[in-house]
């Protein structure tokens, strides 16, 4: 090995030291804090939120080191990717030890430690947000691709695992102190926030180790109209037609059983979009499901009356296009017909470039 050889390495092998030690400061803070939390120690509260200073200093040196590495030595391939990434990492692993900051502050802030069942789900959710940083940061100290795909997936967990709390949160409310509701509302949504930075570090970690990005987000959307036999099948029919690539669609309707509607599925398919005969489907799926959808949209009035309650990370949207035609002779039909496609062909067109950018497809 060379000298510069030498001189490269040991330069690296100080930043993957600076990180694992960041990487361990922040695990101990997170745990800190949720025991703090857990067990109403105010000392450790105050003593995690100070700890965080001498992260926030050693992070601080990491980015100055792994700069100088890239003015030293003008790495490219692999060591740049994983300088690169290392930098992404030592910024998601900062707002960890952040995450617990808040934590033990909120925790100070509540009359008394959380209780019974809520203090249950807390752990829970400690439990498994902290599982999957521990995997997270194993992954990038071995520089395992694979273990980090596989931790991935615990995100999606932890997110239907808030959901939930979420929804227990809003229905245990009945008068409740509003400020402790809020506090603890916070708290779950910072550990809520750890699995997602995790999950960031991890696709970091597969960048660096294989030179694979992060692949486009893939988004379910949900149609709905009155009986999912006319506008929410032509939204869904255009979107599978133009956006397959970015989108997972469905629809449905507040009633099923309906035909669907004839002239509308003949003009689609003189257009060239495939459509099924299937009789309209009614909305019949559980919050859980629900949840699984990044957007619901309502092409005939407004999505909470299909669903009384959005689920926390869904964004409802209402589309004012009009309605079929209905006892029109054949040329207005038609003529109405194109009105609604080119308003609906637009609106889909706006949300997929909205979602995934000019280049969705």
């Amino acid at each position: 090995m060379s000298h510069y050889e030498e001189r490269l390495e040991r330069d690296l092998n100080r930043i993957r030291e600076h990180v694992s030690e960041v990487a361990g400061r922040v695990q101990a803070g997170l745990k800190d804090a949720v025991h703090a939390l857990l067990t109403g120690n105010e000392k450790l509260a105050y003593a995690t939120i100070l700890g965080d200073l001498p992260i926030n200093r050693r992070v601080r040196e990491i980015d100055r080191l792994c700069h100088s590495f890239i003015a030293l030595h003008l790495p490219s391939g692999g060591h740049l990717r994983l300088i690169s990434s290392v930098i992404r990492a030592n910024i998601e692993l900062e707002r960890i030890g952040d995450y617990a900051v808040t934590i033990c502050r909120e925790a100070v802030q509540l009359s008394r430690p959380p209780q019974g069942a809520l203090a249950a789900k807390l752990e829970l959710m400690a439990e498994e947000s902290r599982q999957m940083l521990a995997q997270t940061i194993t992954a990038m100290e071995e520089g395992n691709a694979e273990a980090a795909k596989a931790t991935m997936g615990m995100a999606a967990q932890i997110d239907r695992t808030f959901d939930t709390i979420f929804l227990d949160l809003v229905a245990e409310e009945n008068g409740s102190n509003l400020k402790e509701i809020m506090g603890l509302f916070n708290i779950f949504h910072r550990l809520e926030r750890v699995a997602a930075q995790a999950k960031n570090i991890c696709e970091e970690t597969v960048f660096a180790v294989t030179g694979e990005s992060k692949a486009p987000k893939v988004y379910r959307i949900l149609f709905l109209d009155e009986d999912n036999a006319g506008l929410s099948r032509m939204a869904e029919a255009i979107a599978r037609k133009r956006f397959p690539n970015s989108g997972c669609y469905s629809s449905a309707g507040r009633r099923g059983g309906a035909a669907l509607h004839a002239a509308m599925a003949a003009f689609l398919r003189e257009h060239g979009f495939e459509l099924d005969d299937a009789r309209g489907r009614a909305l019949d799926l559980a919050p859980p499901e629900l949840a699984d959808f990044h957007v619901i949209v309502s092409l005939q009035g407004a999505v909470k009356d299909y669903i009384p309650e959005i689920p926390f990370h869904t964004v409802a949207l209402e589309w004012d296009v009009g309605s079929l035609p209905e006892a029109l002779d054949e040329e207005q039909a038609r003529q109405r017909l194109e009105e609604l496609y080119r308003e609906v062909a637009v609106r889909v067109q706006e949300l997929m470039q909205t979602l995934r950018g000019r280049d969705a497809s």
